[in-house]
């Protein structure tokens, strides 16, 4: 008896989550991962599988019929639906086009309305199950509804009551604990009209950038958000949990890009596909590295007229390095967040080359008086103390002018910075080093 089936047997359906079975299957080799699929209840295979890393799919489509995957989709909902289908198509396009025409006619319309919209879209992301009512319909009879509904199992994770006009536009959203509490007797607009408290949705339309809805939750503390279109009708919504996968995804892309790594690559085992999107950024790290070799050349006197010179220049480089990264890290993840307005640039631009310059001095004393003792040439402090001076103050001015100015002409702050940082650090730390070493020591 495996992982899985101890689990399985030790609780009840009800209590069974996706997320523990996908832990559970992730610590299986081959061959026990795919005798452990045919374990799992049907009506969580979709949710299994969507809670697994990307590379598992394949064995999952392996493993079951068209059939089994039809079902699969069924018991999923809309948003996942499209997100399953997606996956099923990377991986086998006539398998994912099996299944799709077994679909309901419903189910169908419901995942091409989804996949119009682009990624970074927020109707990309909206369940199109929602509980509604119309405004003149009393209390009583929502509530007989919206249980009836719950028992037949055809909605899930309601926490609103969205209120429509004849028009399907929306007009009000009242959470279900506010519902329970007006007169059962009169209508929904009746009991708002007397009711002191606000019942105003915050919405957001389909079209808006997803990182834009992202920030609503978190400057609301929403857990779920109604998606309207341009003209105000109601069409789906999106949840907290959805929010989180989307925070996660954005977290993981900027770390990625900012190691110079491709996100979709890596999901991945295919070795070629991740090494090549690795060298294309290697490669530029070579040429900003032989930039800053050939800055070193210009020296070459210099350091063949005093060896400490070459023991410390990469200390000057290596700060200014560190420091930038510091910049960079804070902006990129501000940025991200929707922590920085379109004025808040030069405020942050002057803290982050103060911080640096307040550091640049401290560190510059303190190299200053090791490289003196060290090598037991006074002027050689002076030199290095001015250059890690000058390097992180540069280090701290571009470490948060790159991804402003990336944000500012709309490409990804997190793609290319690091890159740009490295070779300003480098070349700056190693130009000043170098030439106030020839001008004061020489």
């Amino acid at each position: 008896m495996n992982k899985l089936e101890e689990y399985l047997n030790a609780h009840e359906l009800s209590e069974i989550h996706p997320s523990d079975i996908a832990k559970i299957l992730k610590q299986l080799d081959d061959a026990e991962f795919a005798s452990a699929l045919k374990l799992i209840p049907k009506d969580l295979i979709g949710d299994v599988a969507l809670a697994l890393p990307d590379r598992y799919f394949d064995d999952v489509v392996e493993n079951f019929s068209v059939e089994e995957l039809r079902d699969a989709v069924l018991a999923l909902e809309s948003d996942d639906q499209v997100d399953f289908m997606h996956e099923l198509q990377e991986v086998d396009e006539s398998v994912a086009l099996k299944v799709f025409d077994t679909l309901d006619e419903d189910d169908k319309q419901e995942i091409i309305k989804l996949q119009t919209y682009d990624e970074d879209e927020a109707g990309a992301h909206m369940q199109l199950e929602i509980f509604t009512a119309y405004k003149d319909e009393i209390v009583h009879d929502v509530i007989k509804r919206f249980a009836d509904l719950r028992r037949e199992k055809k909605i899930e994770n309601i926490q609103n009551l969205f209120i429509i006009g004849d028009d399907n536009r929306l007009l009000y959203t009242v959470g279900l604990d506010d519902l329970l509490v007006f007169d059962f007797s009169k209508t929904l607009i009746e009991n708002i009209e007397q009711s002191e408290d606000s019942f105003e949705p915050k919405k957001a339309e389909d079209r808006e950038n997803i990182r834009d809805v992202v920030h609503y939750f978190e400057e609301y503390d929403l857990s779920v958000m109604p998606i309207v279109n341009a003209y105000g009708i109601l069409l789906g919504r999106i949840t907290s949990d959805d929010i989180y996968d989307i925070i996660n995804e954005h977290a993981t892309e900027q770390m990625y890009h900012l190691a110079g790594v491709d996100d979709d690559a890596e999901e991945y085992d295919e070795i070629l596909r991740a090494g090549k999107k690795r060298a294309s950024w290697l490669g530029i790290n070579l040429f900003t590295a032989i930039l800053a070799s050939i800055v070193i050349g210009f020296f070459e006197d210099t350091l063949q007229s005093m060896v400490a010179l070459a023991v410390l220049m990469p200390i000057v480089a290596s700060m200014g390095g560190n420091a930038g990264t510091q910049s960079l890290t804070v902006v990129v993840r501000q940025l991200a967040l929707g922590g920085i307005s379109k004025g808040d640039a030069m405020r942050i631009i002057k803290k982050e080359v103060l911080i640096s310059l307040m550091n640049g001095f401290i560190f510059a004393i303190v190299m200053g008086v090791v490289a003196a003792v060290w090598f037991e040439i006074n002027m050689l402090g002076v030199v290095i103390a001015l250059s890690m001076v000058i390097n992180l103050l540069m280090a701290g001015l571009f470490g948060a002018a790159i991804p402003l100015f990336l944000k500012r002409v709309d490409v990804d702050p997190a793609i290319g910075s690091t890159v740009i940082l490295t070779t300003v650090t480098d070349v700056v730390g190693f130009f000043s080093f170098l030439a106030l070493a020839t001008y004061i020591l020489l």
